[in-house]
């Protein structure tokens, strides 16, 4: 088993330990040894800012893709039915013809005449009787036809709007990745500017302020109630995120490799058996919330005032999550960012 193995196998066995315990020593990091920086402190934040706002485009990303997929399914739905109504309209012209044909082949004279020509009664009844329902016909084929065409063009009015639509998501796509391709540039470009010994410092203080934030946090006794457990469906997304531990973070990936924050997280329910939305701006949206004091491990915590993030929880105060291009898929104090709301999957 290699490093990433090892490590992954090790906290997939503590974490399912949590699963199993309500627990009073909420998760708390062991802190940091403290050393002030100041200049370094400030690099921090502006690569910690840097780092937020792509996340942040990173879900609008992800959305205008999720968009553009149904679209694109709506256009090829459109599509069908067009055919289909071209095909109907040939049908109804092609009975039409024939019509015209056989009338063609009687002289040209009009039903009513032949029929009054009839040399017998019951002919003249009979055929009475025929000449209505063929005008019941005739009158139905045209309704048909004229409805048929009244559908093909709604049909390509709304494609028209579909292909408009399709291409603004286009746009703000494309917006979207250069502004997460230029903020982790931005921030990759402050870190490298750094020494080996700087890079550890800033890991170390990025830890420093995880931990404060964390144990604040518990102060607040916002875990003083929260005993809830897991449900099966919970348990198999919480293995799923878990076994994901070491992998790296990458922007609008869904694994099996790599992830983003909403990518783990809808992924791990997959594998739980619930299909939720892709963003973590949506899953907020469209997801049952629940207070903290009543969440169980498999909920989800909406980071953030904009919810430009996402990890789940997975017991005791501690979450599991994707955390930002250059780290990997971690474990970490549910409390360590700033939470906006916790939504439950499998409500």
């Amino acid at each position: 088993m290699n490093r990433r193995g090892g490590a992954a196998a090790l906290t997939l066995i503590c974490a399912m330990a949590v699963l199993g315990t309500t627990g009073v020593a909420h998760a708390a990091p062991t802190r940091p040894e403290p050393g002030p920086n100041p200049a370094l402190e400030q690099v921090r934040k502006q690569i910690e800012d840097l780092y937020h706002q792509a996340a942040k485009a990173t879900d609008e990303y992800n959305l205008a893709e999720e968009e553009a997929k149904r679209q694109s399914e709506q256009l090829v739905a459109l599509a069908k039915q067009i055919e289909a109504g071209k095909q109907r309209i040939a049908d109804l012209k092609n009975k039409a013809g024939a019509a015209a044909r056989a009338q063609y082949r009687t002289g040209g004279l009009p039903p009513a005449a032949r029929l009054a020509l009839s040399p017998t009664p019951n002919q003249f009844l009979n055929g009475a009787g025929l000449l209505r329902q063929g005008e019941r016909a005739a009158k139905g084929m045209l309704t048909d036809l004229d409805r048929t065409q009244a559908d093909l063009k709604q049909y390509a009015k709304d494609a028209s709007v579909h292909w408009k639509t399709l291409e603004a998501t286009r746009l703000k796509k494309e917006a979207a990745q250069k502004q997460i391709n230029d903020k982790i540039k931005a921030a990759e470009q402050l870190e490298n500017r750094l020494e080996a010994e700087e890079k550890a410092r800033l890991l170390q203080l990025e830890r420093e302020a995880q931990y404060k934030a964390q144990n604040d946090w518990l102060k607040t006794g916002a875990l003083k109630d929260v005993s809830g457990k897991a449900t099966e469906a919970g348990k198999r997304a919480v293995q799923y995120a878990t076994a994901q531990i070491g992998k790296p973070y990458v922007w609008g990936a869904e694994g099996p490799d790599s992830f983003d924050c909403s990518g783990l997280t809808s992924q791990a329910w997959l594998a739980g058996g619930r299909q939720i939305p892709r963003t973590s701006q949506e899953q907020l949206r469209r997801l049952p919330r629940v207070a903290v004091k009543d969440m169980r491990p498999g909920d989800l915590i909406i980071y953030f005032n904009d919810a430009s993030h996402v990890a789940m929880y997975i017991g005791d105060g501690a979450m599991v999550h994707a955390p930002r291009p250059g780290r990997n898929v971690t474990i970490a104090g549910a409390g360590s960012m700033p939470i906006l709301a916790v939504v439950r999957p499998d409500a």
